[in-house]
C-alpha cells in the first residue's frame, strides 16, 4: 500500500506547484496592474495640480523647468532606466513581433515598470504634453511578463499572451474602458499575429478592472454626455469630422514619423551625439508654446477637452494646432509619456474649431466627440479602439454608429497621408535590424 500512496504524491506535486504558478500569474498580475493602474493615476492628478500652481503662480518658470526638466528626465532614462523611452507601446509591440530573441530588460522588465511610471509623472509634473495610457501598456505588459520563464510558461506563445493579456489590462485599467483594452490587444498588439489569447485576457482586464473600480470608483473618463445624432440626417457631419480628424492625425504620425527616421542627414548624428540640449530645446520650444497660451498646452490637456465637451465651452482657435505641435515635441525629446490623452485634447480643439466654422453642421458637443475619435483613429491607426473608447469615457452609446463610421472614414484618410501606422513603425527603433527589415515589409503590404 505505501507505493501507491508513494506515487500519488509524488504526481500530486508538480501539479499542485503548476496549480500555484497559474494562481500567481493571473491572480496576483491582474491585481499588480491594477494597483499600478490607480497609483498612476492618483500621481498623475497631483502632478498636473502641482503643475498649474506652478506656473499659475509664475508663467516664467516654464523657460526654466522644461528645458531643465526635459533634459534631466532624458539623462535619468538613458542613464538609469533604459527601454523607458516614449510611449511604451511600441516597446510591447516589438516584445510581440520579435522573431529572434530580445534581452527581457530592454523592452520589458519590472525596473522598467518602475522606471515608466516614475519618469511619466516627472515629465506630467514639469508640464509635458504626454499621457499616462501608453505607459500602462508597457507596464501591464512588464508586469504580466515577470511571470514568464517560470513554472509552465517557458516557450514564446506563452510569453506573447501575457504581453498581450499585459498590455491590454494596462490600457484597459488606465481609461477604465475593458472593452477597449480587449480591442486594443486584437487591433493593434497583435496586428501581425492570431489573436489566441481570449480568455486569458479577458481574466486579466477583468480582475484588473475591478481592482481599479474598487480603489476609484465607477467612473467615466470624460462624464457622461447625452448628445446624440440621427444617422440619416447627419451622415454629412459623420464624414466631415472623420475626413478633419483623421487627416489631422495622419499629418502628425507623418510628422513623428518623419522627425524619428527622415530628418536630413545630419541632424540624427547631432541629436544622437548631444541627446540632453535636443531635449533642452524641445523643452525651451514647449515653454514658449505654453507661455503663449496661458499654459493650455501643457499636461495631458484633459481639462479643456472636458470642459469643450461637457459643458459646451469655446476653446481658443489656436488650441488643436498648439496642442498637436506641443504633443510632437514632447513625444520626439525622448522623455517617457504617451500620446493617447493629448491626442483626445487635440482631437477636442480642431472638433471645437470645425463646430465655430460650420455651427449648423451638428451640435457642437457632438462635432467635438467624433473628431476626438477620428483624431485618436488617425493617429493610432485603430479604429475600432478609438470608437469604443470614446463610447466608454464618455457612456454615449446612442453614438456607437457616428462614432464607428467617423472612426473608420478617419483611419483611411489617415492611411492615405501617412501609409505606415505610427505605434509599428516606432517598434522597428527596438528590433534588430533583421527584424526591423521585415516588419517593415509586413506593414508596407497590409491592406
Amino acid at each position: 500500500m505505501p507505493a501507491p500512496l508513494f506515487i500519488h504524491s509524488a504526481t500530486a506535486r508538480p501539479a499542485l506547484r503548476e496549480l500555484c504558478h497559474r494562481g500567481l500569474a493571473w491572480g496576483l498580475g491582474p491585481l499588480l496592474i491594477g494597483i499600478a493602474a490607480v497609483v498612476l493615476a492618483i500621481g498623475s492628478d497631483y502632478a498636473g495640480r502641482l503643475n498649474l500652481a506652478m506656473f499659475g503662480a509664475e508663467p516664467l518658470l516654464a523657460f526654466l523647468l522644461l528645458p531643465a526638466g526635459f533634459a534631466a528626465l532624458t539623462y535619468l532614462g538613458a542613464r538609469f532606466m533604459p527601454g523607458t523611452q516614449g510611449s511604451g507601446i511600441p516597446q510591447t509591440i516589438a516584445a510581440l513581433d520579435a522573431t529572434v530573441v530580445i534581452k527581457d530588460d530592454k523592452l520589458l522588465s519590472l525596473r522598467i515598470a518602475l522606471g515608466k511610471a516614475l519618469l511619466t509623472l516627472g515629465g506630467l509634473t514639469i508640464g509635458a504634453s504626454i499621457g499616462r495610457e501608453g505607459p500602462m501598456v508597457q507596464i501591464g505588459a512588464s508586469i504580466m511578463h515577470a511571470f514568464y520563464g517560470r513554472g509552465p510558461f517557458q516557450c514564446a506563445s506563452q510569453r506573447r499572451i501575457f504581453v498581450l493579456a499585459g498590455g491590454a489590462a494596462g490600457i484597459a485599467a488606465a481609461f477604465n474602458t475593458p472593452l477597449a483594452g480587449i480591442m486594443f490587444a486584437i487591433e493593434e498588439l497583435s496586428k501581425k499575429h492570431v489573436f489566441n489569447a481570449n480568455s486569458s485576457t479577458l481574466i486579466t482586464v477583468i480582475l484588473s478592472g475591478l481592482i481599479s473600480l474598487s480603489l476609484l470608483g465607477n467612473y467615466t473618463y470624460f462624464g457622461t454626455t447625452g448628445v446624440s445624432l440621427d444617422w440619416h440626417s447627419s451622415a454629412l457631419a459623420i464624414l466631415v469630422c472623420g475626413a478633419v480628424g483623421g487627416a489631422a492625425g495622419g499629418v502628425f504620425s507623418r510628422l513623428f514619423i518623419g522627425a524619428m527616421f527622415s530628418l536630413p542627414e545630419r541632424l540624427p548624428t547631432l541629436i544622437k551625439q548631444h541627446p540632453l540640449a535636443f531635449a533642452a530645446l524641445c523643452g525651451l520650444l514647449l515653454a514658449v508654446l505654453g507661455f503663449c497660451s496661458g499654459g493650455m498646452v501643457l499636461g495631458t490637456g484633459y481639462e479643456p477637452a472636458r470642459l469643450a465637451l461637457q459643458e459646451d465651452v469655446v476653446l481658443p482657435w489656436y488650441f488643436g494646432m498648439t496642442k498637436m505641435a506641443a504633443t510632437l515635441l514632447s513625444s520626439v525629446s525622448g522623455i517617457s509619456g504617451g500620446v493617447f490623452a493629448p491626442s483626445l485634447a487635440v482631437g477636442a480643439g480642431i472638433g471645437d474649431n470645425l463646430a465655430g466654422l460650420f455651427p449648423a453642421l451638428a451640435p457642437h458637443a457632438a462635432i467635438i466627440l467624433l473628431v476626438m475619435a477620428a483624431y485618436l483613429s488617425g493617429v493610432t491607426r485603430a479604429p475600432v479602439t478609438s470608437f469604443i473608447i470614446m463610447m466608454e469615457m464618455t457612456n454615449s452609446h446612442q453614438m456607437l454608429l457616428p462614432l464607428m463610421s467617423a472612426s473608420v472614414a478617419a483611419s483611411a484618410v489617415s492611411k492615405w497621408i501617412c501609409p505606415k501606422s505610427l505605434y509599428h513603425a516606432l517598434a522597428e527603433k527596438f528590433l534588430p535590424p533583421a527584424a526591423a527589415q521585415a516588419a517593415g515589409s509586413i506593414m508596407l503590404h497590409q491592406p
